[in-house]
């Protein structure tokens, strides 16, 4: 039985997300790496292969993310480990941030997070398995950060649904 494992990473452009492509490619797994900028992640990315399966995807559109399942599935046959970690920190005091500031930052953060959940948790109950990993912050557990109470509750947010999903998916395996 192999232990390769199918990865479906978003925001893997630079940072974190990045540095998941390459260490789980050198180990043999298989990748399929989300970004809104392409040709940003290609380039960031430098590799090829069959393993690795670049992708365009806007995180606050439910057609985009769930196209971008549907070809991570077609290409690889299954998700075991979804990680959401794409997002954004947002520097303002909490009166001084706009309507559209504050709400963009839950629409990545928050509601763009869910977008890819639900639309890969129909696999994962499928498959009876699978991981999700949401990242979040120190900000998530303390609001101890002024011009970032936003951003904080953002990430409170994602501690919150993250907390009732584990216990909502577990029956199924996930």
């Amino acid at each position: 039985m192999s232990t390769k494992k199918v990865w479906f990473i978003t925001g893997a452009s630079k940072g974190f997300g990045l540095e998941f492509i390459k260490q789980l490619l050198a180990k043999g797994d298989a990748v399929a790496a989300t970004s809104r900028n392409l040709s940003q992640l290609k380039e960031a990315a430098a590799t090829n292969g069959d393993n690795f399966l670049p992708l365009e995807m806007e995180i606050t559109s439910e057609a985009s993310v769930k196209e971008a399942i549907e070809a991570t599935i077609a290409a690889f046959g299954r998700i075991d480990m979804l990680v959401n970690n794409a997002g954004y920190g947002l520097v303002g005091g909490v009166e001084e941030l706009t309507d559209a500031e504050a709400r963009r930052n839950f629409d990545v953060n928050v509601f763009g997070s869910l977008n890819v959940i639900r639309a890969a948790m129909p696999q994962l109950r499928k498959q009876g398995s699978g991981h999700i990993l949401n990242f979040s912050s120190i900000a998530g557990v303390t609001g101890s950060f002024p011009a970032f109470g936003i951003y904080c509750a953002t990430k409170f947010a994602v501690n919150g649904f993250t907390e009732a999903l584990a216990l909502e998916a577990k029956p199924f395996g996930i």
